[in-house]
């Protein structure tokens, strides 16, 4: 009997949980989409918290079992769609480099930024998760620079993540907008999937208005 690959998807527009619809879309996966307003506190209901007790998106829900945090996310997702081709498989060369890069979005870059952006002082090097936020600016940078996505010519559920975080990123001025961010973001974002998943948003979002 094959295993439903269904998955229940808990999502806000304008929000992180944005690159996850992309990349279901992307996927051509079979989702349900259960939408939820966070400027109605709808993420803080006691019907949502006893989904994901830390009442934040993107979560999915996959045969009852609960998946949150971006990068397994995005991990898991990709890897129950493999025919896609947007994940490396284990034993391809890209599959380390795949997942240092997804999970050095949560471990070092959002860490970085929000220090950044509070004006905090980071913790001392040997204490940081991330070191320093120009290292890790540089680190990324340098990383874009070999495009035209993260692992080269291939593009992969990483960079469905790190496409839609840097557009808003830059957008708000939290991160530099350096040319190859700048294409990075450009090739990225107008892949069909990104413009189906922002017009659902756009649907959601018109729906709330009327």
């Amino acid at each position: 009997m094959t295993a439903s690959r269904r998955v229940v998807f808990y999502h806000s527009p304008q929000s992180r949980s944005a690159g996850t619809l992309f990349l279901l879309e992307e996927l051509g996966a079979d989702y349900e989409l259960r939408p939820l307003n966070l400027q109605k506190n709808e993420s803080r209901s006691s019907e949502y918290l006893g989904v994901n007790p830390m009442g934040k998106v993107p979560a999915i829900v996959h045969e009852g079992a609960l998946v949150t945090e971006q990068g397994a996310v995005y991990t898991y997702l990709a890897d129950l769609y493999p025919e896609a081709g947007i994940t490396p498989a284990i034993g391809d060369p890209l599959r380390g480099p795949y997942l240092r890069w997804m999970f050095f979005y949560n471990a070092s870059f959002e860490p970085a930024l929000i220090d950044k952006s509070m004006k905090r002082e980071p913790a001392p090097p040997s204490t940081s998760p991330y070191g320093d936020y120009d290292t890790v600016m540089k680190t990324l940078n340098d990383q874009l620079g070999d495009g035209p996505y993260l692992l080269g010519d291939r593009f992969t559920a990483a960079d469905a993540l790190w496409g839609t975080a840097l557009r808003w990123t830059t957008m708000f001025k939290l991160v530099p907008e350096t040319p190859a961010i700048k294409a990075y973001i450009e090739r990225v974002t107008t892949r069909p999937a990104a413009l189906r998943a922002a017009k659902i948003d756009a649907d959601i979002l018109a729906a709330r208005e009327k």
